[in-house]
């Protein structure tokens, strides 16, 4: 029966034509892909930040938090809010769902916080609103800006004025943020002792330079013929200026505010100290907008920087400290190596198992012009090149080559049989359209449900899916258009018979004469093969149910990504000089490891971060994970501070650390507390995280009270309105107003020298307006009570939270299901339990692998059941080889395959359950299904030439063992280098690699023996004549005959046996059917 192959075999150059189409649409789209990490994914979150200078936590949440959280949830596409209210600052944080329109959601939240605007205090700054990506709770590049001549102020001031507004306009730059910068700000450091002795109050002064640093906009005049443009004085621009100011008169006197005050042009606050490899500094980061391309955008800050560190003033140096896409282009050129070697691997595979480079170079052939192809669908259905689009390329090197192989190999055996070049492909192609049609189809399909699964892990893998679903249908195409042309043209009779061909075929019979052998004695105890069948089945529906619970189960591997985070907890009380000290000594640390480029720190009063950035994977022999327990051990010495080393988060969204579970109440933080260290003990007594895991509450803030004795005040006719103006204006550092320096406007900020407010006790000498408003030391009506608060109050979704976080050896799975076990015993009704980070993206995605898989095992099932018009036939296929697949595959995750010097059974496994193994899985069910159709499909067509059902499938197992360890071969070594491959992003390939090829190996062994006893038991017997068949079998002969049907789709050794009326496996006779 003639297929629409032998118009491409009779029509040569329309197959040329065909893969020439391909090839040129693949080749236009390259150049037009953008390039990143993942996916495009829009996963973002808004930051609204309120400053209200002087404010207790309480009164920040009260006033500010509340109302503002309030308004802000009545927004749409809000997965969830968090707020932080601390000692004059208010941050909320509103994480957007997945894909929501980021820009909408930013209006939307603007609007709500303007509603709300006018029931805030009207001391506190207007809410500062923020949208940044959610991929990273870094920046996607770390500037660093050094002087030897320059102060950390002027520094500032030349990044605000110069590199900022140049870095921010480059296109794709969300913001560039200055840190730990100190910005210019007219400092006035009020001397509490000479403003009592000339009867100054703290808030005269306040009043003095509101009054009188007054920005006039008094217009213009307007004559008959002329205008004038006006200005007036009365602002204050210099050091100067503002000592001249008179604050009140006294007796004829001017008191001016030099006479009361050290007047300096100072910086808005001392309270953060950057280092750069020990070297003070002002730091940038670049923050990338949520839906562009962080790659490219980080190359155009790169290409901004060169020329502006032309132009730096003098003993001024500026450089990228930190580039988080350097992991990215890294790890993307990884893959491209492994491409290549994967490449090369299965193009000598091929050739080891087809003995020619003439039969080598068709199957060749097919792997470029399928992946070029796969390049054009990326560009129809808008993909990137990313991690994700090249691993399906990679994994589809091993996949593109199956169909031409078994085309190649087909045709081979035909011309064996003495069949023409010609002939041979004419009917080799016809007798594989139906398998490769339902190979095709069915690797295709595996990946729909991937495809169109929802959340991140749809997101994710919906280009993965679709990248390698397109390059398997367009290698089909190929295999049906192309590849018989080129055997009609490059294959020659009798090529088989001589040299190297000549041996490897030798070799091959001999490997099809011992597993005939094997194959009788199983179809011989076939209750002892469906024994052990249900056995292997069972065994490897336990281990997947067991999985959780024995391995570490993970949304996706952590990776090396060249860099080590420090995250730093100081005390309460501390000092910015006393922190920094014990910060300086953990950069020490860093810097004696030889593996670290540089180091980087930014440190606060009692917080903050650092890092450790390591050099190119190339360079060092140890891996971050190497290097983070010698980190943990040595910063642990350090006194003073905690400081934790984390690892960056594997995928977009996570958190600062992989378990962050955080108790939800409307109980005080106090009570909530104790919970929380209770999970905290229960959690140290596994022994299994790396620190004590951190709680974000801390109930260790010092804070005093001024009491005031409202009945004597009152008896003294003070004005408490007054009194709390005189303490704020005295303490606070709250600014008054703004005075301009060439073009630009800078704060005003009053406060008593430090000198004079180092402990409470001395606040009691701060003077206040009294009777006849003349000045008293506060300690006249007031007090002072000290207490201990929490450092801020936290809550999540409107109510208060505390969070736990922390790294453990269990993976993030095992290690919140100890702390959620803990929970459930322990809290009170009333309590809940929610998830930030990486644990709720597992949370949330970690259970949608199941009905994936199934959905999968379905629609290959129906698949096949369309196209072999039969529901037995997909039966036999997918539970011949499906479950033993997976025993294969998961076998080696229980095994807990150990890294260099480890022993087994350790927590060093190769691999964990994440979404890279699980897409393995997946991957596999089509895979190993596509060995099975080849036997499966044969044996059926067997049967209807008249053989009996045992040897249909007999024979078919036998002849189709070459194409299935050929195609099974070249899958298994075209992956094997995903196992192997270190260095950035391994982690990922690691974990499918392992799944792909413990599976195939393993599966496709016990599939050669199960799958025909369970034909024997599932299967249809056909009956039907080899005669009426013989119509169907026949082909347009360039003026030749076919073989006789018997001997058609035999291996020459069988023929002959059967000429000799001898049984295939050497004994006894073939009895016809």
């Amino acid at each position: 029966m003639k297929t629409f192959t032998d118009l491409f075999i009779r029509r040569p150059v329309l197959a040329l034509v065909v893969s020439f189409v391909i090839v040129i649409a693949g080749v236009q789209a390259m150049s037009s892909l953008n390039v990143r990490q993942y996916p495009k994914s829009d996963i973002a979150s808004v930051t609204v930040t309120t400053v209200y200078i002087g404010a207790s936590a309480e009164l920040v949440r009260g006033f500010i938090t509340t109302p503002l959280e309030r308004a802000i949830a009545a927004a749409e596409g809000i997965d969830y809010i968090q707020s932080q209210s601390s000692q004059s600052r208010s941050t909320i944080t509103v994480r957007l769902k997945l894909n929501y329109d980021s820009n909408k959601a930013l209006s939307e939240i603007s609007s709500k916080v303007n509603q709300v605007r006018g029931d805030l205090p009207p001391e506190a700054e207007i809410p500062v609103i923020n949208i940044e990506s959610a991929d990273s709770r870094f920046a996607s590049a770390y500037l660093s800006f050094t002087s030897d001549m320059l102060a950390a102020n002027e520094i500032t001031d030349y990044l605000n004025r110069v590199v900022q507004p140049r870095l921010t306009a480059v296109a794709g730059v969300q913001r560039a943020e200055i840190l730990g910068g100190r910005t210019f700000a007219m400092r006035i450091w009020l001397k509490p002792e000479q403003m009592a002795a000339l009867n100054v109050s703290p808030a005269q002064v306040r009043q003095a330079l509101a009054q009188n640093n007054y920005l006039a906009a008094p217009g213009s005049t307007k004559g008959a013929l002329v205008q004038v443009n006006l200005t007036a004085n009365t602002d204050l621009h210099t050091v100067e200026d503002f000592k001249n100011l008179v604050i009140r008169q006294e007796n004829s006197a001017l008191v001016r505010l030099g006479d009361i005050a050290d007047v300096v042009l100072g910086a808005e606050d001392y309270n953060t100290e950057v280092r750069f490899s020990g070297q003070r500094a002002v730091f940038m980061g670049i923050f990338v907008l949520p839906n562009a391309n962080s790659i490219d955008v980080v190359k155009r800050v790169r290409t901004e920087m060169e020329q502006i560190q032309k132009e730096l003033p003098t003993g001024m140096k500026g450089l990228i400290a930190y580039d988080g896409t350097a992991y990215i282009n890294t790890a993307i050129n990884d893959v491209f190596k492994t491409l290549a070697e994967t490449l090369l691997i299965v193009c000598v595979v091929i050739f080891l198992f087809l003995g020619s480079w003439r039969s080598t170079i068709i199957p060749v052939i097919a792997i470029p012009i399928s992946l070029i192809g796969a390049v054009f669908l990326m560009q129809v259905f808008g993909f990137t090149v990313n991690l994700l689009t090249l691993l399906a390329v990679v994994l589809s090197v091993g996949l593109v080559v199956d169909d031409a192989i078994v085309v190649v190999e087909n045709v081979e055996r035909h011309l064996r049989d003495g069949l023409t070049p010609l002939n041979a492909a004419l009917l080799g192609a016809r007798e594989l359209v139906g398998p490769i049609v339902a190979m095709t189809i069915t690797l295709a399909a595996v990946y729909i449900p991937v495809g169109i699964q929802g959340g991140l892990t749809g997101t994710l893998f919906r280009e993965f899916a679709f990248t390698l679903a397109g390059a398997v249908a367009i290698s089909g195409v190929v295999a049906l258009t192309l590849s018989p042309v080129m055997t009609a043209k490059f294959l020659r009779a009798g090529d088989s018979e001589r040299g190297f061909a000549a041996k490897v075929n030798g070799v091959f019979d001999r490997v099809r004469d011992w597993y005939g052998e094997k194959l009788d004695a199983t179809l011989r105890m076939r209750p002892a093969v469906y024994a052990a069948w249900a056995g292997l089945t069972v065994i490897a529906i336990v281990m997947f149910v067991m999985l959780p619970k024995v391995a570490v189960k993970e949304l996706a591997p952590t990776e090396d990504q060249g860099v080590i985070f420090g995250i730093v907890q100081g005390s309460a009380n501390a000092t910015i000089e006393q922190t920094t000290a014990y910060t300086e000594a953990a950069g020490k640390i860093f810097m004696d490891f030889p593996q670290t480029n540089f180091v980087f720190q930014i440190t606060m009063p009692d917080s903050g971060f650092g890092g450790m950035v390591l050099k190119p994977w190339d360079q060092r022999e140890e891996t971050a994970f190497d290097l983070l327990p010698q980190v943990q051990a040595k910063l642990g010495t350090v006194p003073g501070i905690e400081m934790f080393p984390v690892m960056p988060p594997a995928l977009p969204g996570g958190g600062q650390f992989p378990v962050e579970i955080v108790l939800l109440s409307t109980e005080e933080p106090e009570r909530m507390l104790e919970f929380a260290k209770q999970l905290q003990a229960k959690a140290m007594e596994t022994k299994s995280f790396f620190f004590p895991p951190i709680i974000d509450t801390k109930i260790d803030q010092p804070q005093a009270k001024i009491v005031i004795d409202h009945d004597k005040a009152a008896s003294m006719g003070l004005n408490l309105q007054q009194v709390g103006a005189d303490i704020s204006a005295a303490v606070g550092g709250n600014y008054v107003n703004r005075f301009n320096i060439a073009g630009r406007s800078y704060k005003v900020i009053p406060q008593i020298k430090r000198t004079d407010r180092l402990n409470p006790e001395q606040l009691k000498e701060i003077y206040v307006t009294g009777p006849d408003n003349k000045l008293m030391p506060l300690s006249t009506i007031a007090e002072i009570k000290e207490k201990t608060v929490p450092r801020s109050l936290n809550r999540m979704q409107q109510l208060n939270a505390v969070t736990i976080s922390g790294m453990s050896g269990l993976g993030i799975d095992q290690a919140l299901k100890l702390l959620e076990d803990e929970a459930a015993k322990i809290l009170p009704k009333g309590y809940t339990i929610d998830y930030t980070g990486e644990s709720r993206q597992l949370r949330v995605e970690g259970d949608k692998f199941l009905p994936a898989f199934l959905l999968a095992v379905i629609l290959i099932f129906l698949v096949l059941a369309a196209q072999f018009n039969s529901f037995r036939d997909p039966l036999i296929i997918l539970l011949g080889s499906v479950p033993l697949a997976l025993f294969g595959a998961l076998i080696f995750m229980f095994l807990k395959m150990p890294g260099q010097g480890v022993p087994f059974f350790t927590n060093a496994w190769t691999t964990s359950m994440n979404i890279y193994s699980q897409v393995g899985l997946v991957t596999l069910v089509g895979l190993i299904a596509k060995n099975a159709i080849l036997i499966v499909e044969f044996a059926n067509k067997l049967q209807e030439e008249g053989r009996n059902k045992l040897q249909a499938i007999s024979e078919a197992s036998r002849i189709r063992l070459r194409p299935v360890l050929m195609t099974t071969i070249a899958t298994v070594a075209g992956h094997f280098p995903l196992v192997l491959v270190s260095g950035a992003g391994a982690k990922a390939r690691n974990s499918i690699g392992l799944v792909l090829v413990g599976g195939m190996t393993i599966g496709t062994v016990f599939t050669l023996f199960i799958v025909p006893s369970l034909y024997m038991l599932i299967a249809h017997t056909i009956h039907k004549d080899a005669d009426n068949d013989s119509g169907d079998a026949e082909i347009d002969l360039a003026e030749e005959h076919a073989p006789e049907p018997a001997l058609r789709f035999e291996e020459p050794a069988l023929a002959r046996k059967r000429a000799d009326g001898e049984h295939p496996d050497g004994h006894g006779t073939w009895q016809p059917a």
